[in-house]
């Protein structure tokens, strides 16, 4: 098939703006369905983006529209992130479908921000679109995306901000672009002392500060959230995600909430963090399944945007929900997410063991040392740090030199008589007193191998203020509008407690779908900080105290599938 390549159109927006797009279709005298790709990376690269071969769909039949976002490379105007994408994308969609090679039909697409655009594009509901596939994309820019059970989600955004934002596309040169580099250089030095970027970020990305100062739930990112905007969205969506996707929560948030209004959805997770994408992380390798390029994501957009833009194809669609279950190493389809036929399977902290079964009768209590200048270092996760190109710092690394700390607690149980199959989302309720400075407090679900390795599942953080911060907060929150935090509702559970009294806190771990082996023991770390994916809280050095047994039941709670 032979195409038509057309560069640099600019396409008018609604306040005069012209944003500029290159177009790709194919050479035909009848008019084609449009795919649309908005980015803030340029649209001089791969077409498709990272995940899919865009050439291949115009070979398919459809025209691919990539557009750089407003600000950005060669569009005009002023790039402030978030703000502008709901009306840009859909006075984009509106210009692209009233073109004579466009047969009135599209579709939205793209990855992590470029996905979050096309989710404020389609709440718009533009004339012609016909479908989504938000591919690693959040619910929201606040909670999930720059904060996570109220820290500050320091190794991404700043990271994000110097190395994705302003090293290209910004329009910097000279001096100012030899400082943005030599910060992304020395990217671990800002990481242990964050303020001394705050000049550079001040002068050339005066939204990072605003990010810091507005906590999550706060009106400032009701403007921007596709969460505040599930009823407005009525085009089928494939949702695609990974299990270490730094955007997991949101991804499955938004297939809850677009499915929750009747409208067809879709949802894919793999064993994927947010760049690596083929299965293979340094230290576990999931087989040739897991690859996306195996997976074929191509094809599946193919076949969604068949299905709900071209009309084709007929009969009852496929189950909705395709998970990876790690550990069985294998692909299984279910109904709907959450996954019906599970059951809460708890497991109490006892001693330094964790037993199915009641809650022990004795008390017991563990005390952590915070030093803010020797975090618990990040290792492994649902990480984006500047490791994430190789998969060296992410997914499902090896936990047992972090745990030979003496400011890491674990708790393990026993080994496993049988397979145990966890398909959902995961907590920590744990009863802990903290320094009257405040605490962070993590969580980590780990698979124990019977050789010892102790695979990292999944983690979560919830950041209990001092007492005074808590009562100001407090006191604003009163004062703002009814109903702030969203749809989402409080990211952990937490409040700053009497002097010396303890707090009952929920740390949400985080979704899994996952096979723990018979001879394999689960184990919970417990934890005051995670650095450098999470800001170090509090700046000074803190003493914390964790209750468990007696009238202080901290316990695990997973979701067990029955029969699974």
């Amino acid at each position: 098939m032979r195409m038509v390549v057309e560069h640099d159109l600019k396409i008018p927006v609604r306040d005069g703006c012209l944003l500029s797009a290159d177009l790709y279709r194919p050479e035909t005298a009848e008019a084609v369905p449009v795919l649309i790709r908005r980015t803030p990376y340029g649209k001089s690269g791969s077409p498709g983006g990272a995940s899919v071969d865009g050439l291949r769909l115009v070979r398919s039949g459809y025209a691919l529209l990539v557009q750089d976002v407003r600000g950005r490379f060669a569009s005009g105007g002023a790039f402030e992130p978030y703000w502008n994408e709901a009306a840009d994308g859909a006075d984009t969609v509106a210009w692209a479908v009233a073109q004579p090679w466009c047969d009135g039909s599209a579709g939205l697409f793209g990855r992590s921000y470029e996905a979050m655009a096309a989710l404020l594009a389609a709440a718009e509901r533009p004339p012609g679109l016909a479908a989504v596939a938000p591919h690693v994309a959040c619910s929201g820019f606040d909670e999930g995306w720059t904060r996570q059970g109220g820290a500050f989600q320091l190794g991404f955004v700043l990271y994000w901000v110097l190395y994705d934002l302003l090293l290209s596309g910004a329009g910097l040169a000279g001096p100012e672009l030899a400082e943005v580099a030599g910060a992304v250089d020395r990217i671990d030095d800002l990481y242990r002392n964050p303020d001394a970027a705050a000049d550079l970020l001040d002068r050339l990305a005066p939204y990072y500060r605003q990010w810091r100062e507005h906590p999550g739930g706060d009106p400032y990112w009701r403007r921007a959230a596709p969460r505040e905007s599930y009823p407005a969205i009525n085009v089928p969506a494939l949702n695609l995600t990974g299990w270490y996707d730094i955007f997991l929560a949101g991804a499955l948030e938004n297939y809850r909430g677009i499915r929750e209004q009747g409208v067809e959805t879709t949802l894919v997770v793999g064993p994927w963090s947010h760049c690596v994408t083929g299965g293979i992380f340094p230290q576990r390798r999931y087989g040739l399944a897991a690859d996306e390029d195996h997976l074929d994501v191509t094809g599946l957009h193919l076949d969604h945007f068949d299905r709900h833009v071209r009309r084709r194809g007929s009969g009852a669609a496929p189950d909705p929900v395709r998970l990876f279950l790690t550990g069985a190493d294998e692909w299984r389809t279910f109904p709907d997410w959450p996954v019906p036929g599970t059951e809460e399977y708890v497991l109490h902290l006892d001693g330094r063991g964790l037993t199915h079964g009641p809650a022990p009768a004795a008390s017991d209590s563990d005390r952590i040392r915070h030093h803010p200048a020797d975090p618990v270092p990040t290792t492994g996760g649902a990480t984006a740090l500047p490791g994430q190109f190789t998969g060296g710092d992410c997914g499902p690394l090896d936990q047992r030199e972090v745990e030979r700390r003496a400011d890491v607690l674990c708790f393990t149980g026993a080994p496993l008589t049988a397979p145990l199959t966890i398909v959902g989302d995961t907590a920590l309720t744990v009863f802990i007193t903290p320094d009257a400075a405040g605490a962070d407090v993590t969580g980590k679900l780990v698979d124990v191998y019977p050789d010892g390795r102790a695979e990292l599942l999944c983690d979560g953080i919830v950041r209990l203020e001092s007492a005074a911060a808590a009562a100001a907060a407090a006191a604003a929150a009163a004062a703002a509008a009814v109903g702030a935090v969203g749809r989402r509702g409080d990211p952990g559970s937490g409040a700053a407690p009497a002097p010396g009294e303890p707090v009952e806190v929920t740390v949400r771990l985080g979704a899994i779908g996952h096979v723990f082996r018979a001879g394999h023991r689960i184990r919970l770390e417990i934890a005051a900080s995670n650095a450098p994916r999470f800001d170090v809280h509090p700046p000074v050095v803190a003493h914390h105290t964790v209750h468990h047994g007696g009238d202080h039941p901290s316990r695990l709670l997973l979701p067990r599938l029955v029969g699974g």
